[in-house]
């Protein structure tokens, strides 16, 4: 028969025939009139049920084609974002913060340090695995580990406002300017803007986690750390950096932001749930980001920091603040070279840390939302 003939060949290009038939007859059919959801006929010689006569009698031109089942997914997966929620958002971003942060600890230590001045001659690196070999064997195991607690209770809640205000930002952005669309003028935006919470809430803990990554630092504990700097410095310590941190973060995160949404289009251009599209995705846009303000990440560790040996080497007297002082002594101390170092240290560190970010953000993002729709169906 023509239509066992038709079902063969398009079942056989599929590789799934009973997915293909039963995709066939959900939507297929249901465009035959009231008579396709008739139940069949007994099938004997010489007769067929009602949807087959239908189909047959159909003009060839519109007979209905069988849903692609990747097709299926893709449009599943793209519907579940328009469920979410603010709390959605906030904790998938805030596992993925607490996560990235502390896999990648030890990396982010040897990047504060080799981004030194004026180190100590014990605490000069050539590369990142000598530095993290050289404090383990000198300094302990743990060493590359002190400050985590702080930087993980700052990272929660740090990222979950990033993550939700970014999504908001970005689809209310990219309805007006683009709509339908996706528009990377308004990924780039809604990251600035998520980055001005994502920074009040992560700067102090980043004051307190810098200091007590650096050689010798007279701190052993996160409550030592706070209180000395309270006492001596004062409050306004713990924000000395933060008109700097924002300066390095808001065009980080545009151009990371911008790059993330740019490969996705190209390499998941369905937005399907694509844990390997997410980590590359976001490995690259970390390394872009990172390697183009490295210069203001240099100056905020020294602001945070208030290296001693590279402010007492200008006779600067007092605490360092301001970013415009920042770079100027950056460059008395080291030249152009300086506002570089560390730079390979800080794309390592990145492009992991976006990877890991990414993939579980849009994984945990993905399961809540799902499990909602379901519980929704459900009642």
């Amino acid at each position: 028969m023509e239509l066992e003939a038709l079902l063969k060949e398009r079942a056989a290009a599929a590789g799934e025939p009973s997915r293909v038939l039963g995709s066939w007859v959900r939507r297929g059919w249901t465009a035959a009139g009231p008579s396709a959801g008739v139940g069949e006929t007994e099938m004997g010689a010489g007769t067929v049920s009602p949807p087959a006569e239908s189909a047959l009698r159909r003009p060839r031109g519109l007979e209905p084609q069988p849903v692609d089942i990747a097709e299926e997914e893709e449009a599943e997966y793209e519907a579940l974002p328009e469920g979410a929620t603010i709390t959605t958002y906030m904790l998938a971003g805030a596992v993925a913060g607490i996560m990235e942060h502390c896999l990648m600890y030890p990396v982010d230590c040897v990047k504060t340090r080799m981004q030194s001045l004026q180190p100590d001659p014990a605490a000069r690196y050539r590369n990142v695995m000598e530095a993290l070999w050289k404090i383990i064997r000198t300094e302990g195991f743990w060493r590359p580990m002190r400050g985590l607690n702080v930087t993980a209770t700052g990272a929660g809640p740090a990222h979950a406002l990033y993550f939700a205000c970014y999504e908001k930002l970005k689809k209310t952005l990219s309805d007006v300017i683009r709509p339908g669309g996706n528009s990377h003028i308004a990924n780039g935006a809604a990251g600035c803007v998520a980055t001005l919470l994502h920074d009040a809430a992560m700067n102090p803990a980043e004051v307190v986690k810098q200091r007590m990554q650096m050689y010798n630092s007279p701190y052993q504990r996160v409550t030592d750390c706070m209180r000395t700097v309270w006492r001596n410095e004062g409050a306004g310590a713990f924000y000395r950096s933060y008109t700097t941190q924002l300066t390095m973060n808001i065009p980080f995160q545009a151009i990371h932001f911008m790059t993330y949404e740019f490969l996705q289009e190209n390499l998941n251009p369905h937005r399907q749930y694509n844990p390997a599209s997410h980590m590359l995705s976001g490995a690259c846009a970390g390394a872009v980001a990172a390697a183009v303000t490295t210069p203001l990440d240099v100056c905020k560790t020294l602001l945070n920091t208030q290296e001693s040996l590279a402010l007492n080497s200008l006779n600067v007297s007092g605490h360092l603040s301001g970013m415009a002082n920042a770079f100027r002594t950056v460059y008395q101390i080291g030249g152009v070279t300086a506002y570089f170092r560390g730079v390979q240290a800080r794309v390592i560190y990145q492009m992991p840390s976006t990877a890991i970010a990414w993939s579980v953000y849009e994984f945990f993002k993905y399961i809540m939302t799902k499990r909602r729709e379901e519980r929704r169906a459900g009642h």
